[in-house]
């Protein structure tokens, strides 16, 4: 008898110019923490930014929502159909959160985080907001509307 496959999570890993400063944005303007960083070598796992050091992957997390980083170009080398890709995504990121939607939204403004679509209550019983992140993604957070 074949055994039921179970999906678990999606955690979306993006194309960066800089992880070490895309790190600092998820720390500093979105509460993250960092799980985990490679550097420049690929041998050394951190879990402290260190100055002056360049490293080519990370992963954060605030509670069970995870996004993980990669540089450019060593994105390029290790998958290469995206050899010639820009960085960026044909969509947006989306995080359901349970409660707070109005305090989260005004954290993240009052850390200068760039608000691209502001609270809304939605047809689909959402209420959301929209944010750029250093990079330029754009991530939504949305709380069910009772």
């Amino acid at each position: 008898m074949r055994k039921e496959i179970k999906f678990e999570k999606l955690t979306p890993d993006l194309m960066v110019s800089d992880v070490a400063e895309t790190v600092k944005f998820y720390i500093e303007k979105l509460g993250f923490k960092l799980k985990m960083l490679v550097d420049d070598k690929g041998k050394t796992a951190d879990i402290v930014i260190e100055n002056n050091k360049k490293y080519t992957y990370a992963m954060v997390a605030r509670d069970e929502v995870f996004v993980m980083f990669m540089r450019a170009k060593t994105y390029k080398k290790d998958i290469k159909t995206l050899k010639n890709a820009e960085k960026g995504l044909s969509g947006t990121l989306y995080c359901d959160i349970d409660g707070g939607v109005e305090e989260l939204r005004n954290d993240f403004f009052e850390k200068g985080v760039k608000i691209v679509k502001d609270i809304e209550n939605t047809i689909y019983r959402m209420k959301e907001f929209y944010i750029e992140d250093c990079n330029g993604y754009i991530i939504g957070f949305g709380e069910k509307v009772k």
